[in-house]
């Protein structure tokens, strides 16, 4: 049965070890010796130190008192004093030693600074019960303690670690020979379950104290070796038990279960029906013979564990049962899509889009959020810098593969899953810190449409609400609708508690997640060399920008270098599976004593409650080349308890054979799919593509160009004459309005002028796809979308010449003919012919120009927005563009003002940027040196002093306070007045 104390976080024993119940004669002389110890330290010492007399003061201390010479009776009673105290701490570990183990509740209890102390009553506590019916219980306990807690849930290789001198590669053989011997032993026993007509079966009696049963326990006392607890395992795998529920790992036995048992067993807790069944309850009796109904399993040949395993049993990871009556069941499952059927991951999706981008929502979300803040940033330092002439101006526009793989990435990525996703977690962490209850391990998590199913390592209770137990004791559902219970939730406060999380695929409308971070062991990846690519390149790109994690190191090994400007504080490059072991060495042995230092079991119980400000970010490793022997040896034994520790280990194993000290296997084929039998998955891979790989490097490099990078886009300018008055007029800075169009139906409405903002805001053309995964984000049918453009080409009509306003190009993109323009269009125009046209050379239509730009601003962009609606601006950097754009007119302005020595009207023009660009440094300098140009001191140490408020405690920025001290010196000392 698991070996995990109630609350416990860490999954069930893996392995089952062989506890002593023979006692030797060295264990009675350690208890002997233990007990003469425990009895002189809490009784010796106590009564000698009692023979010393009182060695407090019989009064209340005096200052005269204290300043009297220290004599040497004063000395020793000082220090009777402390031994006094070292006496009552080291009482009170052996209180808290005793409680645990008497009661079997989990960990016992830190005593604050009785390291030390707590360490030898321990020790003493377990040497004295080794020879009392809990020592079997306690004693892994003293085991955990010495290797500085170690994990419940090691591999077969963990347990080599725990015999100096057994290698990884000893240990398989070990393995190998332990199954043949069971192999052997469950064939004399189906050799006498032939002859004898008798079957006997056990009883799984509840525990006693701290003591669980287990198969090798069981097959211990009644089979004579406790490596024959497969064959048990064997009789009785899957079949219903009393209760419900089915023997499915060999380490999750429960009270009150019935075991058939070998015909060679033996002890007086078997029962041998008929023949004993009149020695048993008629209760018990009823529940043996409805147990025998329920399948012949002992004549089913064991199931070959794989590889090295050899007494290491799998976890199933399962499919959730549980759906809504109205759950989809096509899809690519969570994801957004444009159209509802799921393309395969194999080829593309048509006119030149990436199914395999299409089909990874979460990805695509990720990998999109992280370029539009790679091109954000660059914005910004472009503008703080005034390098490469690129302030208000557009980023390189994607174009060949680059620009179908960034709509393959518009079209596929499903931001409300992500926010869900995160929600959800986060949400689930701060109500079970509130309760004080640990996190539970999770193993895999299920996203579909409509909920959450979280996969977790064994039983942890009822969930926290709105949390609901799914389809058994192991899964936690929530449902997309209840997740508005966390909204409001501050991510500072709630640790994200499941970064780990990574999509490896789907099968029906499930996604499937796996928690990398809890993996017991090392998990290998098999397959042909450009798939398994395919499925590292996917794994480090989502760990890399997903958005359901806090901090985090993703290491890659022998590929993916090219990958940090994805995330380069998350990412980071090592060139040799030599430079991992060394650098993981140091890390493993650094994460174990700081959880044993902070009293955590596992990370886990680190991110919530009090302690969650550590937050214990994971480190996952990904290695694309097969190691060599010993280095997989030696990464496996480094490993054996990296769930606990916030280590998880993706190996490529390549094409042939399995990996030596894997826990888990997975094998990715040339079809696409991702197949792991011992784990019971077969899924639809979640894979990126070389070629897709390779263009979204480029889109990060175009983003942020060095030396001979892409020119930045030109802005689509429009003539600014009367000549160039346009067709349709649409104002979107501000409140949307359309001018030179009749009003469409009131029911299409809405959806016609979100088209035509999405199209006037890309002026190189949109994919139809794109134009629908915007306009639907749940997905819509190719014929619902065709009627959509169909309808907007006609509400848009035709110029004078015939022409339809609304094209298609030579990309099967949709654009707009120069007579449709924006207000957004104009203001660009406007500020390039002032800089870079006629303005720049006569002062007078420079002025002329700025102004009547700076007039078009009315608000934030499409600020009457319906609410619900235009999710996809959040895809957009228009955000950052249209306020940098403002404040570049508005300091081209203010400068023209200056130089005609204007600067009332500088700071009018200023102002009216402010509002939009509060946080744009150059406006507020700007402001500066024109209220400095109107000799008003008084007026500059107000703004000044509105700058220091604004600051906060980041204070003013260094340009900034450098332009204070040369405008204004002494200038701290009238803030601090004024303050």
């Amino acid at each position: 049965m698991a070996r995990n104390t109630p609350g416990s976080t860490g999954p069930t024993n893996r392995t089952p070890q062989p506890l002593p119940r023979q006692r030797t004669a060295g264990d009675f002389a350690k208890a002997f010796f233990a007990f003469l110890a425990l009895a002189g330290l809490l009784l010796a010492v106590p009564l000698a130190l009692s023979t010393q007399g009182w060695p407090l003061p019989h009064g209340m201390p005096s200052f005269d008192m204290v300043q009297q010479q220290i004599t040497v009776d004063t000395f020793v009673n000082i220090l009777i004093c402390v031994v006094w105290l070292a006496w009552a701490q080291f009482a009170a570990c052996v209180l808290v030693e005793v409680k645990a183990a008497v009661s079997g509740v989990g960990m016992p209890s830190h005593i604050p600074g009785a390291g030390p102390s707590q360490m030898l009553a321990r020790q003493l506590i377990a040497a004295l019960l080794l020879v009392s019916a809990t020592a079997a219980s306690f004693a892994p306990g003293i085991a955990q303690f010495g290797q500085s807690l170690e994990s419940t849930h090691k591999p077969t290789v963990a347990a080599a670690q725990q015999a100096p001198g057994v290698g990884v590669a000893q240990q398989a053989q070990a393995a190998v020979a332990s199954q043949a011997d069971a192999q052997a032993h469950a064939e004399q026993a189906n050799a006498k379950t032939g002859t004898e007509g008798a079957t006997k079966f056990y009883r799984i009696s509840p525990p006693e104290g701290r003591h669980h049963d287990s198969l090798w326990e069981i097959a211990q006392r009644h089979l004579g070796d406790g490596r024959r607890y497969k064959e048990i395992y064997q009789l009785n795998k899957d079949r219903m038990q009393p209760d419900g529920t089915k023997l499915s790992e060999a380490s999750l036995i429960r009270p009150g279960w019935i075991m058939e048992m070998p015909a060679d067993a033996h002890g007086g807790e078997v029962v041998q029906m008929p023949d004993q069944a009149p020695s048993v309850s008629e209760q018990v009796r009823h529940q043996i013979d409805e147990y025998a109904k329920s399948g012949n399993h002992q004549e089913q040949p064991a199931q070959h564990q794989g590889g090295s395993r050899g007494d290491n049993p799998t976890a199933q990871i399962s499919v959730p049962e549980q759906r809504l009556p109205n759950a989809p069941t096509t899809g690519s499952g969570a994801g957004s899509g444009a159209v509802a059927e799921a393309p395969s991951q194999s080829s593309d999706s048509g006119l030149g889009l990436s199914a395999a981008l299409i089909g990874a929502p979460l990805l695509a979300a990720g990998i999109l959020g992280a370029l539009g803040r790679r091109r954000r940033m660059v914005l910004w330092q472009s503008a703080m810098t005034a390098v490469a002439g690129r302030r208000g101006m557009e980023p390189p526009v994607p174009t060949g593969d680059e620009a179908d793989v960034h709509d393959a990435l518009l079209v596929g990525a499903d931001p409300d899953a992500v926010r869900f996703l995160d929600l959800a977690l986060r949400g689930l962490s701060s109500s079970l810190g509130g309760e004080s209850r640990p996190l539970p391990v999770v193993y895999a998590a299920w996203l579909t449409d409509d909920d959450l199913h979280l996969q977790l390592a064994q039983p942890s209770g009822t969930p926290p609400a709105p949390w609901e137990l799914g389809q058994d004791q192991t899964f936690w559902r929530l449902e997309r609708s209840a997740v508005a219970t966390y909204e409001g939730i501050d991510p500072e406060s709630s640790a994200a508690p499941y970064p780990g999380l990574v999509s490896l695929g789907t099968r029906d409308d499930a996604r499937l997640l796996l928690n990398l971070e809890a993996v017991p062991g090392l998990v290998a990846l098999t397959g042909a060399d450009p798939d398994r690519a395919a499925v590292l390149s996917s794994v480090a790109a989502e760990l890399a920008t997903n958005g359901w994690s806090d901090r985090m190191t993703v290491t890659v090994v022998g590929f993916g270098a090219e990958l940090s400007p994805l995330a380069p504080t998350r990412l980071r490059h090592l060139g040799s599976v030599d430079e991992l072991i060394e650098t993981l060495g140091a890390e493993i042995g650094q994460r174990r004593s700081a959880l044993g230092a902070a009293g955590h079991d596992s990370v886990l119980t680190g991110r919530t409650g009090p302690a969650q400000q550590t937050r214990w970010a994971p480190h996952l490793v990904l290695v694309a080349d097969e190691p060599t022997a010993d280095e997989a040896t030696a990464l496996a034994e480094l490993t054996a308890d990296s769930g606990r520790l916030g280590i998880g280990c993706l190996i490529g194993a390549g094409s042939a054979g399995q990996l030596p000290g894997a826990t888990w296997d997975l094998e990715i084929t040339g079809e696409g799919r991702l197949l792991a039998p011992l784990l019971g998955l077969e899924l639809d891979a979640q894979l990126l593509p070389q070629a897709q790989h390779e263009a979204v490097v480029r889109l990060f490099a175009d983003a942020a160009p060095e030396g001979d990078g892409p020119e930045p886009a030109r802005p689509f300018l429009v003539d600014i004459t009367e000549q160039g008055r346009p067709a349709v007029y649409a104002r979107l800075v501000g409140p949307y309005e359309i001018i030179g169009l009749d009003t469409p139906d009131s029911e299409r409405s809405a959806l016609l002028h979100e088209a035509l903002a999405l199209l006037l805001l890309h002026r190189e053309g949109v994919h139809p796809r794109v134009l629908a995964s915007a306009m639907w984000p749940r997905g819509v049918t190719p014929e619902v979308c065709d009627a959509l453009i169909e309808r907007l080409r006609l509400w848009l009509g035709t110029d004078e010449d015939g022409s339809a306003r609304l094209r298609t190009d030579s990309t099967g993109r949709l654009t707009l003919a120069p007579s449709v323009v924006s207000d957004l269009d104009v203001l660009r125009s406007l500020h390039h012919e002032a800089t870079e046209g006629r303005g720049a050379r006569r002062a007078s239509v420079r002025e002329r120009l700025l102004t009547d730009a700076l007039g078009l601003v009315r608000g934030p962009l499409l600020a009457d927005r319906t609410e619900g609606r235009y999710t996809w601006l959040t895809h957009e950097i228009i955000d950052t563009q249209l306020p940098l754009l403002v404040a570049d007119v508005a300091l081209a302005l203010s400068a023209h003002h200056l130089e005609q020595e204007h600067p009332e009207k500088a700071i009018a023009a200023l102002r009216a940027a402010v509002s939009g660009s509060s946080a744009d440094e150059r406006l507020w300098n700007e402001m500066l040196r024109a209220t400095h140009a109107t000799g008003d001191e008084a007026r500059l140490r107000e703004l000044a002093a509105d700058l220091t408020v604004r600051g906060g405690d980041r204070g003013v920025p260094p340009r900034t306070e450098a332009l204070l001290d040369e405008l204004l010196p002494g200038w701290r000392g009238g803030v601090a007045a004024a303050g």
